[in-house]
């Protein structure tokens, strides 16, 4: 017969253990950052084009989207999710990183954080305007209206809160290059050298972070360049390269500017107290999977899924095109944009970094 004192030790016990495994438990689903917060172009847009009425660069039909729960294209330009939403998921922030400009989001939408980057933005204004996207200096503006709001649902202190302790990604620049300096004359003629205007685009980069520190962002995640001369896209501008070979000239670019960025980062950051700013490595892990692809189940990396995989992005990248029967063995979707098992590997890096970089 069991007496009072081993009942009450009993019950306290098992009180003690539930206790510690829900305080387990919610350690382990306690997001990381209270929000995400996104810039930058089509690597991560995860659908504002879909809304700007003149915009050139949209993702709203498949096959783009066909590897997500709904099997529909939504604006991302992948098979499947991108960066920040692999992301989010990680930190237990939410599943999908909606877009600002969709007019459904929720309060808990704004609460955890959206995307402001446009496909086809650049660093540099000038690239924007030729493909209609939202410039990535306009970007911020959209923040502005979306600090607003947030304040609205939760008060000032609080949004100011989830603001300063946000994840903010920017990623950008690929455009700046493949679709303005490669391509039109206009910069050429006043940067002669691609390493001045790599230059320009860092000032434009360093502008950026400085608004989005003023308006209360303080941990950053900044993106490099891939290599760009690997894109399929730029391998089929060369006519003569039937092999196919990335270019080298491009790749090097994307070096030297990846160089000046890392260089720069311990600047901006000395500059701007209580800021954080982490380097995002592209170019290697792209580069690795080109090289290695076997290691990474890819059995094709010089062309996208998409059609022939040599030109097709965007409008050309449609219901009609035929696609390759394995999404996750190629690197890339489009002519342009990884696949989401590339997306994939780059977030597990990622993630590994930056949760290293918050607990030093």
């Amino acid at each position: 017969m069991w007496t009072s004192k081993t009942i009450t030790f009993i019950l306290f016990t098992v009180t003690t253990l539930l206790a510690s495994s829900n305080a387990a438990e919610n350690a382990t689903t306690q997001p990381l950052f209270p929000a995400i917060l996104i810039f930058g172009d089509s690597t991560v847009d995860t659908g504002n084009n879909n809304y700007p009425v003149n915009t050139f660069f949209r993702a709203t039909h498949l096959p783009y989207g066909i590897d997500l729960p709904n099997h529909a294209g939504n604006g991302r330009f992948s098979n499947g999710k991108l960066i920040p939403d692999i992301l989010a998921a990680k930190y237990n922030i939410k599943q999908l990183v909606p877009p600002f400009l969709q007019p459904s989001l929720s309060d808990q939408d704004i609460v955890t954080g959206v995307c402001f980057a446009s496909a086809g933005a650049g660093y540099d204004d000038l690239t924007s305007l030729s493909t209609q996207a939202i410039p990535v200096s306009e970007q911020p503006k959209m923040f502005k209206s979306y600090i607003a709001r947030l304040k609205s649902i939760v008060g000032d202190k609080k949004a100011m809160e989830i603001i300063n302790n946000a994840l903010v990604v920017v990623s950008a620049g690929t455009n700046d290059f493949i679709l303005n300096y490669y391509t039109i004359p206009t910069r050429r003629l006043q940067y002669h050298h691609v390493s001045s205007y790599q230059d320009f685009i860092l000032k434009r980069l360093d502008n950026l972070i400085g608004e989005l520190y003023s308006l209360g962002c303080r941990n950053f995640v900044i993106g490099g360049l891939p290599p760009i001369g690997c894109l399929p896209i730029q391998m089929t501008a060369k006519f003569r390269n039937i092999f196919r070979f990335c270019l080298e000239k491009e790749n090097k670019d994307s070096v030297v500017y990846n160089q000046k960025l890392q260089n720069q980062i311990p600047q901006m950051q000395a500059s701007l107290t209580g800021s954080k700013i982490l380097y995002s490595d592209i170019y290697n892990p792209i580069h690795d999977m080109m090289q290695n692809p076997s290691k990474y189940g890819f059995k094709e990396t010089k062309r996208g899924c998409c059609g022939t995989g040599f030109l097709e992005t965007s409008f050309m990248c449609n219901v009609l095109s035929p696609t390759c029967e394995n999404h996750s063995e190629f690197l890339f979707f489009d002519s342009i944009h990884p696949s989401e098992a590339t997306y994939n590997y780059i977030g597990d890096l990622l993630d590994a970094k930056i949760r290293e970089w918050i607990a030093a």
